[in-house]
């Protein structure tokens, strides 16, 4: 794939998926730049560019406007990809996500605005946005979105604040609304969440929710692909597209997968029994599963489905934690 994409400046470059976008730009020569306030990223998945001569680390927060504007200059291409991504904490502290997402893409926004060289931003938006979709898979023009948590509001209030200034200010702007990603580095989710309990007590894991929960995993390495191919072929002034596998799995047999990859046998499972029909926790969406066809007729598709993507990042983070 030949990139074409200018200097680049990626919000949350150190965490999970922005470290994986990190090193693949970089094996390919591009010049990068990555904001990060190090809160959910680490310097750890970072420092084999940490001397390369195409790379820059600029500690800093999206919440203070004017830490960003120097190190966005002659950047031609923004990844935004900073965001608090724990959605269970929606319900308990929404202020979290206001301020660390809906707040920090406003004051990217307006960086961009002030310092006027960037032709294209791309966002990782989620599923969320979707809410309680009737329409299983959900294609991007499913209305109307009905987000269910505070978190899934914040990615669709951004949304809508992107677009607004790629219209007004003259960039373009391609959101992807992202199915759950996993694989290496990542700190949160399901598949981590197992591990550390069944570290702790490897003869029983409690699992939150009913078990039933169903949705669409992607691994990381895919969903850079799919960002990727989307950027080098995109030429609308707004564009938006799902990125996840073509199938699901349970949130019981992820735990059967991790029980698996453990060695462990004899774990005996206790569901919490969850909230509002047995879901994981407030604004846990039971059911998920993206159409990515849209995606598809550009040349991507996922090379790992649902259960290998969870697999594959099972072993991951087994391996390297």
């Amino acid at each position: 794939m030949t990139l074409s994409l200018g200097r680049v400046f990626i919000t949350g470059g150190a965490g999970f998926i922005g470290s994986h976008l990190v090193d693949r730009l970089c094996e390919n020569h591009v010049e990068v730049v990555v904001f990060d306030n190090l809160t959910a990223g680490r310097m750890e998945n970072l420092k084999k560019w940490l001397n390369a001569p195409n790379f820059k680390f600029v500690f800093g927060d999206l919440l203070f406007y004017e830490k960003i504007l120097e190190p966005l200059v002659e950047c031609e291409t923004i990844f935004h990809l900073a965001a608090n991504p724990e959605v269970r904490i929606s319900s308990t502290d929404p202020k979290v996500h206001y301020e660390q997402n809906v707040l920090a893409t406003f004051n990217l926004l307006e960086a961009i605005r002030k310092v006027g060289e960037v032709k294209t931003l791309i966002f990782a938006s989620s599923s969320a946005v979707y809410g309680d979709a009737e329409e299983i898979p959900t294609p991007e023009n499913y209305s109307p979105l009905k987000p269910i948590s505070v978190y899934g509001a914040s990615k669709l209030a951004s949304e809508a604040l992107i677009t607004s200034y790629a219209y007004t200010y003259g960039f373009k702007a391609l959101i992807y609304r992202l199915a759950n990603i996993v694989g290496s580095r990542a700190r949160h989710g399901v598949i981590y969440d197992f591990i550390k309990k069944l570290r702790e007590n490897p003869r029983k894991l409690e699992i939150l929710g009913d078990g039933t929960q169903t949705k669409s995993y992607l691994h990381v390495e895919d969903c850079i692909n799919a960002m990727l191919m989307g950027t080098n072929l995109n030429h609308e002034k707004v564009e938006i597209y799902n990125v996840g596998s073509e199938d699901q799995v349970t949130v019981k047999e992820i735990a059967d997968i991790v029980r698996g990859k453990m060695g462990l046998n004899n774990v005996q499972y206790t569901f919490t029994g969850g909230v509002d029909g047995g879901r994981g926790w407030k604004g846990d969406v039971k059911f998920m599963l993206l159409s990515i066809n849209k995606l598809k007729k550009l040349g991507w598709k996922p090379r790992l489905n649902s259960r290998q993507s969870v697999e594959k990042a099972a072993e991951e983070i087994l391996k390297n934690e």
